[in-house]
């Protein structure tokens, strides 16, 4: 192995989906050796990052207004009086989603 140009061997592991998924992929390149075509991609290969910080407060926002919204439904249902409190924090909650789904729409353009 001394000899070799690539002497360092990598291995990994895939599962029957994900092997006939670089099969179909390969399939569209001249190459049938597989150590060709993965060192190709590892080296050439695009990654997509996307941070999806903010979508993830955004649905933390809207799982907090939606556990507001049952437990107000709750009480309303079993005969619970309504309170001008309860409304205005689901307006206030709202508004955050408004300008949390401006902020994260606004930095996709």
């Amino acid at each position: 192995m001394a000899n070799r140009k690539r002497n360092i061997q990598m291995k990994f592991y895939v599962t029957e989906e994900e092997k006939r998924l670089i099969d179909k992929k390969m399939a569209q390149l001249p190459t049938r050796r597989y150590g060709a075509y993965l060192r190709k991609m590892a080296i050439d290969g695009y990654i997509i990052y996307i941070d999806t910080t903010e979508i993830k407060a955004f649905t933390s926002e809207l799982s907090a207004i939606g556990r507001n919204i049952n437990q107000i439904a709750k009480r309303i249902n079993a005969g619970g009086p309504a309170y001008q409190a309860d409304m205005e924090e689901i307006r206030e909650r709202l508004d955050e989603i408004w300008q949390l789904q401006r902020r994260i729409l606004s930095s996709q353009r």
